[in-house]
């Protein structure tokens, strides 16, 4: 996602590349780029006029430090005017109240059913006790989806495949959540057209016998510029408490991310970035303007890796690096540690500088499967002995892996070479040394 926008956002700034101050003439031409950016982006023209033109009025005047160029400056201002046009800072769903229900609204094929299970996952890590509410009347498949996410996440599931009344069945579940000790309720509604006037009248129903303290509507980001619309046409109807927007993994233009805000003057709260039912995060306005502007998100990528990372086993880790006896376990280890952090295009350009450099590398966690194999076509003692991998060897497990001896030998060599700087690491006197010795 972005990578279009990023790509010509950069170009703009270009502009100013050889300036030695900011003038009108040299804005206004960044300006009128960064314009045709968002519009390609398909944010709406007058969102993107407003924004334009509030970064050309910031820029303009501003003095420039010896140590900061012109273009750097611009880009400044566009990431902090980026970050408040998508809301500033991250607004989080509100679970503060001993009992509280959740009304997930959206058309059709949004990604509500999925949405409501990746929901109820992240309510329940922060040790709430979520029911699932099934109230699309009208889908069957839609309360079989939801049973089947029930169960994957150990949720349960409230069901009545004989009612046609998503009234009806929104307060009778909220009445067994009571009974069960459940403290949160999040209630999955059938997908309506904004133009259905008996849809509409429906959900603004149960929104009423519900009486709900979060209202989320979820909408796909590949619509575009449509998005927003229909975000504008439900919260006339519904005033509901905030945004998700699914599907940020797939080939959008973003331009619903950076204007939904602004025309609906409600925050984006969660982001899908993908099928699998952890594939959800807070929207964080500031970090998602870096990583327009090719910044990066380490902090994401930070947090990530906290939620993945085992502590005993870190320290474990570390313990065997500093003796040097880091192998081939630790390493099959590491990888699988990473691929549970998601797609590791996706988490690579978290790293700044680096979204850049791999935008057109094929990268998937499939990649990882060639190293995997030779890994697990070693015998145990040759993991824990790599020194140990001979000639014979080498041909061995090149065969059971379906992989060269060429590629084996890769692998290895790479391997000797990440634990002598390891060891090197953990030596101050010789890190110092390379670190003296490092071309300027």
């Amino acid at each position: 996602m972005f990578e279009n926008l990023q790509d010509k956002l950069d170009r703009a700034f270009k502009v100013l590349k050889g300036h030695g101050s900011i003038t009108e003439i040299n804005v206004a031409e960044t300006m009128k780029e960064v314009r045709k950016a968002l519009l390609d982006a398909d944010v709406s023209f007058k969102v993107a006029k407003a924004f334009t033109d509030t970064v050309k009025e910031k820029a303009l005047g501003q003095n420039v430090l010896t140590s900061v160029s012109p273009g750097q400056l611009m880009v400044k201002i566009t990431n902090d005017e980026l970050s408040k046009l998508m809301g500033g800072q991250a607004a989080n769903l509100d679970l503060s109240a001993n009992f509280t229900i959740i009304l997930i609204a959206g058309l059709q094929g949004s990604g509500k059913t999925t949405f409501s299970g990746k929901l109820a996952r992240l309510i329940k890590s922060k040790g709430k006790r979520p029911l699932l509410v099934a109230g699309d009347v009208y889908r069957p498949a839609a309360i079989d989806q939801l049973k089947i996410v029930g169960e994957q996440i150990g949720v349960p599931v409230f069901t009545d495949y004989e009612s046609k009344d998503p009234v009806g069945i929104a307060e009778a579940a909220i009445s067994r959540a009571k009974q069960e000790g459940h403290n949160v309720v999040i209630i999955d509604t059938a997908g309506r057209l904004a133009v259905d006037e008996e849809m509409m009248d429906e959900i603004a129903r149960v929104k009423a016998a519900a009486n709900p303290q979060e209202i989320l509507f979820v909408v796909d980001a590949m619509t575009g510029q449509d998005a927003v619309n229909t975000a504008k046409t439900f919260n006339e109807r519904l005033d509901f408490d905030g945004v998700v927007l699914t599907k940020l993994d797939g080939d959008t233009r973003g331009g619903a991310a950076l204007s939904i805000r602004a025309v609906v003057d409600k925050p984006i709260k969660f982001i899908g970035t993908g099928e699998k039912l952890d594939a959800i995060d807070v929207f964080h306005p500031d970090r998602m303007a870096s990583r327009i502007l090719g910044m990066g998100d380490v902090v994401s990528l930070v947090e990530r890796a906290q939620q993945q990372i085992d502590e005993k086993q870190a320290a474990e880790l570390q313990r065997k690096i500093r003796k040097n006896k880091f192998d081939f376990n630790d390493f099959l280890g590491q990888l699988q540690q990473i691929k549970k952090m998601g797609n590791i295009k996706d988490l690579m350009g978290m790293i700044p500088g680096v979204g850049k450099a791999i935008k057109d590398v094929d990268l998937d966690n499939d990649s990882f499967k060639g190293i995997e194999a030779i890994i697990q076509s070693m015998t145990p003692y040759e993991r824990q002995n790599p020194e140990v991998i001979s000639g014979s060897r080498r041909q061995r497990i090149a065969r059971g892996s379906g992989n060269d001896i060429a590629e084996v030998n890769k692998l290895l060599k790479q391997f000797e070479e990440m634990r002598k700087m390891m060891k090197m690491m953990n030596n101050p006197s010789k890190m110092a040394g390379l670190m003296r010795n490092m071309p300027r």
